[in-house]
């Protein structure tokens, strides 16, 4: 019974270990002093834990399109912030304030998303770590 016991204890330890390890600070992978502000249409949501993530189709100068991925906090979080899941539909034309990834790359931590009506959501990012 004993290897029973700490067998189950192993499989406890690993599940909650693993959101853990999703999981990561805001400094690590994004740099306030990297602001972007970026008007789109956004061409996907995905609700998940930890973090939210709106993708937007961002058209350039020369009319080609980027692809951004923006994330924002926890559903949970967002929610509390005044969002749900009928905020952003996809086609929605927004811009979105934010900081750029460390990496240079099309990502960004989200600060406001601003709709097409005026109305600001705050992206509900912890920026505290």
């Amino acid at each position: 019974m004993h290897q029973r016991n700490m067998w189950i204890v192993s499989l406890a330890a690993l599940a909650f270990a693993a959101p853990t390890a999703a999981h990561h600070s805001f400094s690590a992978i994004f740099d306030s002093a990297k602001p972007v502000t970026l008007t789109g249409t956004v061409s996907k949501i995905e609700w998940m834990n930890p973090h939210t993530w709106i993708y937007l189709d961002v058209k350039k100068a020369d009319g080609s399109l980027e692809a951004w991925a923006f994330e924002m906090g926890s559903p949970n979080r967002l929610m509390r912030y005044g969002w749900n899941q009928g905020s952003l539909p996809t086609g929605a034309t927004v811009t979105i304030v934010g900081s750029q990834a460390r990496d240079g790359s099309m990502k960004a931590a989200v600060d406001t998303v601003t709709l097409a009506d005026g109305k600001r959501l705050f992206g509900a990012q912890d920026t505290s770590n």
